[in-house]
């Protein structure tokens, strides 16, 4: 046993037959994610996964509640991802002050962009789909707005007049290039181009370590808990970037794949990631594009990567992903 055991685990080694049908035998903490804290618990019915959700990684617990509902449903409708376990129905659960859920757990590869292959982005792709056409089946309605509303540019010019100012007044004079690039690029795009994105509901975390891979199928999609009102096409590029940039140069049999794949349940014009492309970069930039880089985890500075290469690349995209 730990050293320092959570109390909600021994709660839950004492309870969990009674409130999940499950017994727990044994625990392992597990350290990907921030903030939220993840056992593997082994039981008499097989492996789950407890997550533990920080105060600060929610906002809304209505719309958290809301998401894991979804993951749910995608469940049952037949989409590799984990089931949720419930207690008279309620699938966010609450001991010892704190919110948490318990899952199946999922095991697989996760696959990162030099290893990932065309037959495991086709299926990527196809997984993707059916969960856009699973949330958007009506069920779930329509909200007012998108959770992404695009700054103006005047607003956009601001921002990367602040953060020029910052990484000058630190010293970073080797930043004022990189962030000029950002800069000149939002003179320049065509924002009003975002407003004929269709909204609808997105997973809208899709990236290397919420996907787990079984030979050349997907095993699992993971994490739903940013599950909300958005565009979904945000998913296609968010993907497509997470997997198809290799080395400075995106791959385009990985990108017609996971195309070819998304088309099988859904309708995504050629032509059209041009512009899903340039939204990712608008709304993302401003995130991993800082006066702060050096301080980047690894993880960061992928995401930094992303952006930059969209930004050097924004003129060719029509020529590199445009006939797809």
């Amino acid at each position: 046993m730990e050293q320092h055991t959570h109390p909600l685990l021994l709660e839950l080694q004492a309870s969990s037959l009674e409130l999940f049908g499950i017994e727990i035998y044994s625990w392992e903490p597990i350290s990907l994610g921030w903030l939220n804290l993840k056992w593997r618990l082994e039981t008499d019915q097989g492996d789950f996964l407890l997550k533990i959700y920080h105060r600060n990684r929610y906002s809304n617990e209505d719309v958290l509640v809301r998401a894991l509902q979804q993951q749910q449903r995608v469940y049952q409708s037949g989409v590799p991802c984990p089931e949720l376990l419930s207690h008279k129905g309620v699938l966010l659960h609450s001991l010892c002050d704190e919110k948490f859920i318990i899952m199946r757990f999922c095991s697989g590869n996760i696959m990162r962009s030099h290893d990932i292959n065309v037959d495991q982005m086709f299926d990527l792709g196809t997984v993707t789909s059916k969960i856009h056409r699973i949330l958007n089946d009506t069920s779930l309605g329509v909200e007012s707005s998108p959770q992404f509303v695009p700054q103006s540019r005047n607003e956009r010019l601001s921002h990367w007049d602040d953060v020029m100012k910052e990484a000058d007044r630190d010293n970073k004079t080797q930043l004022l290039s990189h962030l000029e690039l950002h800069r000149t690029l939002t003179e320049t795009m065509d924002i009003e181009s975002f407003g004929k994105c269709e909204a609808g509901w997105s997973h809208r975390d899709l990236w290397v370590d919420n996907l787990l891979f079984h030979e050349n199928k997907v095993s699992s999609v993971l994490d739903f808990d940013r599950l909300n009102y958005d565009y979904p096409e945000l998913d296609v590029a968010r993907a497509i970037m997470s997997w198809a940039l290799v080395d400075g140069n995106l791959r385009i049999d990985i990108v017609a794949a996971f195309l070819k794949g998304y088309r099988e349940y859904n309708r995504f014009d050629s032509g059209m990631l041009v512009r899903s492309l340039r939204m990712l970069w608008y709304m993302e930039s401003v995130w991993w594009i800082t006066a702060n880089m050096e301080l980047h985890n690894k993880v960061q500075v992928r995401f930094a990567e992303e952006m930059t290469w969209l930004a050097e690349n924004d003129e060719r995209l029509p020529m590199i992903v445009g006939d797809l």
